[in-house]
């Protein structure tokens, strides 16, 4: 089945289309439909009737963009009328909802006459926080565009004009960093006239390109001045019209910068061999480009950055970058009109983006091809999660600042909450990372010379969270860092060269009755977790990660015999935090207690309730079985059951705990409350002890897998010092994650250490 049909299939399969409208409101009783329509819905109408602006407090208003279009310059398809374009509209909306969680209605209009087409639209503006125009042909797009914009009260923006425009001036900022050229000097052809390419050059000069270094190029070669003053259809280019003519081979010698948004194949290797050093071409044409990547890389020896709008080479020109997110940022504020600035800004934020270290997540997106900073990617990739917050938040703050928001906000709290948007972890991260920021710890990385472990230490010292100790082969790690790209000064402890007599000696005082000597002592702690899990007991660290390349056993060893578990507890776990959509659950034990007694079971759950208020969470704990509240009794039912008993009788707990219940019993409210009303937990449990590693490790990762939870973990409890063991190939994030739930940990430590003294 070819690409056509596959197409064609997805589609049309039950329901048709690729949208649908889905309730926001409980519509299950019959006062719930009184509230939803008739007639509670007289309230919020009478609202808006004495205050229009009482709709984006009501309405969806605030977060619908209406996506408009006549299909008359539909891509690759051209003149195809407004129903064909249906289907690239609801594409449009697709891309909304997916990477910036806005909604959208596709209006497609039978409208050709652009002053007919622009009074329709301006006519919906009560039913929109926003219109983007999309496929509507030159030179009517600028008139419709510039109507609208004087006319309607809130963002309009013609994507295929100012789309192609700010994500190609993103990667010219960089282009221009990486050959070292000013952009105020830079001499730009233009292959192609039309909406986008106009669009485009008027916002490279927004950046600072001078416009008479500007010139731009139809099928009839140079645009002059003659062209534009006899009339030519090209006249909204007047501007960058040149003196004199010539073809487009004249036009690109001793050029800096060719941008094409044109037709494929014009461009030639020796046009590529005319330009100036280290030249930036922009070939943009799709599906295929003025000139191929190849072709162009190999038609000169110094520098060829490469841009394209195809995703098999590197620096994709995606609109997908821009438009979801600066709808986002000028939805949020309220703002009247999506205006220069917010477009600059969003420019400069994915221009400052693709500087940053890249998620692994999106490195295996792409199929694990390098993606770090310099001539192969200089814009970041669409599914990178960070654009949302980062260009965004970077347009919500260029609108307040020009004045064309109705709304102010912190622009700290409104990160956060674009980062919430993208899923639950991310939110109940932000509480222990901004815990973290307050007072950083030392954190002792015992695999210091993993690229991983780097990237995360990098990463821990630009936002703040900890002061990292690296351990391992110092060369290494600065050869590592350098490669790729992060400049910082990390501590590090080269366990092969410095001097570690010190901690020799202390792990020798602490194991002698087991079986260590001296001599062994000396050769352990050039282990890198030994060596951290001294560090971390002497107190010349607060805290240490282990496990990115070990067995979680293995990496856990070291430090259960050098640091051991607090003096208020016999054993540790293993706890991974489970989220999702509306929920927020703490799975124990997972890791480390393969047959535990009630005694584990209670010791556990107390821990574990300990470590969800760190992320702000009431713990609620049901310990957990295949019986509910006695249904069974055997030895295996008994354990959970005396386990709750033993917690509700101790006058320190001060969390509702119950149990045995089964797992549905536990989570599921009408369950809980109504055939076990007698039960103490009067809400679903948030904490679940499951009665063995076995199950623990299964629900999880079930969980996981299937039930589309996010896991983060685990996060080992119950320790004397801070020490987390992390999954053996985990990513940055995690790394990072953990880390910041170590620093937490410290911090609670030399709290109580300081009630105590």
């Amino acid at each position: 089945m070819g690409l056509e049909e596959d197409a064609l299939e997805y589609h049309r399969t039950d329901p048709p289309g690729k949208l649908e409208i889905s309730t926001t409101k409980p519509t299950n009783t019959q006062r719930d439909l009184s509230l939803a329509y008739s007639p509670g819905v007289a309230a919020p109408c009478s609202e808006i009737a004495d205050d229009p602006e009482a709709a984006y407090t009501y309405t969806t208003k605030g977060n619908m963009v209406g996506v408009v279009s006549n299909g008359t310059a539909v891509l690759g398809l051209g003149d195809i009328g407004a129903q064909a374009s249906k289907p690239v509209m609801e594409g449009k909306g697709v891309l909304f909802k997916r990477f910036a969680d806005i909604d959208v209605f596709d209006i497609e209009l039978d409208e050709d006459d652009p002053a007919a087409f622009a009074e329709s639209v301006a006519r919906m503006e009560p039913t929109f926080g926003g219109i983007n125009l999309e496929d509507i042909s030159g030179p009517e797009c600028f008139e419709i565009e510039s109507y609208l914009r004087e006319q309607m009260d809130i963002p309009v923006f013609h994507d295929d004009q100012h789309g192609t425009a700010i994500i190609s001036g993103a990667a010219l900022l960089n282009a221009c960093e990486i050959a070292d050229k000013s952009i105020s000097d830079l001499n730009i052809t233009f292959s192609g006239a039309g909406a986008a390419a106009t669009a485009t050059a008027e916002f490279y000069v927004s950046l600072g390109v001078a416009p008479e270094n500007i010139t731009m190029c139809d099928i009839d070669g140079i645009i002059t001045e003659d062209r534009v003053a006899n009339d030519d259809p090209h006249s909204y280019v007047e501007p960058f019209a040149e003196p004199a003519g010539g073809d487009l081979a004249d036009a690109i010698a001793g050029a800096d910068v060719f941008v094409g948004l044109s037709v494929g194949g014009i461009v030639s290797p020796e046009m590529v061999q005319s330009m100036a050093e280290d030249p930036i071409i922009f070939a943009m044409a799709n599906p295929e480009p003025e000139i191929g990547y190849e072709a162009a890389k190999q038609a000169r020896d110094d520098t060829v950055i490469m841009a394209t709008g195809r995703s098999d080479y590197p620096n994709q020109v995606n609109n997908v970058l821009g438009f979801p997110f600066i709808f986002r940022g000028a939805l949020d504020v309220r703002a009247t009109e999506i205006n220069q600035e917010m477009k600059v800004a969003a420019a400069e934020a994915l221009a400052n983006l693709a500087k940053q270290d890249v998620p692994d997540a999106v490195v295996k997106a792409y199929g694990d091809q390098p993606l770090q900073f310099g001539p192969e990617y200089i814009i970041p990739k669409p599914l990178d999660p960070r654009v949302l917050f980062e260009v965004s938040g970077a347009v919500a703050e260029a609108a307040m600042e020009s004045g064309v928001a109705r709304d102010d906000l912190d622009l700290d709290t409104y990160r956060e909450e674009l980062e919430a948007r993208l899923g639950k972890s991310r939110e109940m991260m932000r509480v222990v990372l901004n815990k973290a920021k307050s007072e950083p710890k030392r954190l002792v990385l015992a695999e210091g010379d993993d690229p991983k472990m780097i990237r995360a230490a990098y990463q821990l010292v630009e936002q703040g969270i900890a002061h990292p100790i690296l351990v391992g082969d110092k060369r290494a790690i600065w050869e590592q860092a350098a490669e790729l790209g992060l400049d910082f000064d990390p501590e590090i402890v080269d366990p092969a060269t410095d001097e570690l007599d010190p901690y020799a000696e202390r792990l020798y005082e602490l194991r002698k009755r087991n079986g260590v000597t001296r001599r062994e002592a000396d050769g352990r702690v050039r282990d890198g977790n030994y060596l951290a899990s001294v560090m971390v007991e002497m107190g010349d660290a607060d805290a240490m990660l282990t496990g990115l390349t070990n067995h979680y056993p293995t990496a856990l060893r070291p430090p259960l015999q050098v640091v051991g578990t607090a003096d208020d507890a016999d054993y540790a776990a293993g706890v991974y935090m489970l989220t999702f959509k509306n929920r927020v659950v703490f799975v124990a034990d997972a890791t480390v207690n393969q047959s535990p007694d009630e005694e584990v079971l209670a010791e556990v759950a107390q821990h574990t309730a300990e470590l969800a208020r760190q992320f702000n969470v009431d713990p609620r704990v049901a310990l957990l079985s295949y019986s509910d509240f006695g249904t069974v009794d055997n030895e295996g039912t008994r354990k959970p059951r005396q386990a709750a008993e033993m917690l509700r009788d101790d006058d320190a707990v001060d969390f509702p705990v119950d149990g045995e219940m089964q797992a549905d019993t536990a989570v599921v409210e009408e369950m809980l409350t109504g055939d076990y009303s007698f039960a103490d937990l009067d809400e679903p449990a948030n904490v679940l002890v499951f009665p063995n590693l076995e199950a623990g490790n299964i629900a999880y990762k079930l969980l996981q897998r299937l039930g589309g939870a996010e896991a983060i973990g685990p996060m080992l409890v119950g320790m004397d010092k801070p020490v987390h063991v992390l999954q053996r190939g985990d990513e940055v994030k995690d790394i990072v994650n953990l880390a910041s739930v170590a620093v937490v940990d410290a911090q609670n430590d030399a709290s109580v250490d300081s009630i105590q003294h």
